[in-house]
């Protein structure tokens, strides 16, 4: 089973502590098989909205800034047990804030 881990902002300040608390745990995930890929987002995201043939794009960034997305990852996990540890151990290296779990599904399920 795959999951999109999203992350928004978090309460701990990015500093050298940090970098080498996320660096072992991405490096801990990758080793084990469980990360697929994990990246962050640009600060100038695009909105596409469809109605009927028009396509209308706007341009970032938005007002909801609470809602914005930071960072993510693919995780391969066995299941939805996993996945939450997984973030949950995610959670405590980056403080309080909020992640979002979605399973995803790829074209054979």
């Amino acid at each position: 089973m795959r999951f999109l881990m999203t992350t928004g902002e978090n309460s701990r300040q990015p500093d050298e502590a940090l970098f080498a608390e996320m660096g072992a745990f991405i490096e801990e995930m990758a080793a084990s098989g469980r990360l697929v890929v994990t990246g962050g987002l640009g600060p100038d995201p695009r909105r596409m909205e469809s109605l009927g043939d028009e396509i209308t794009v706007t341009d970032g960034p938005f007002t909801e800034t609470k809602e914005a997305i930071l960072g993510f990852a693919i995780m391969d996990c066995d299941s939805w047990d996993e996945a939450l540890e997984i973030a949950r151990r995610f959670r405590a290296i980056v403080g309080d804030g909020q992640s979002t779990i979605h399973q995803v599904f790829g074209p054979d399920e």
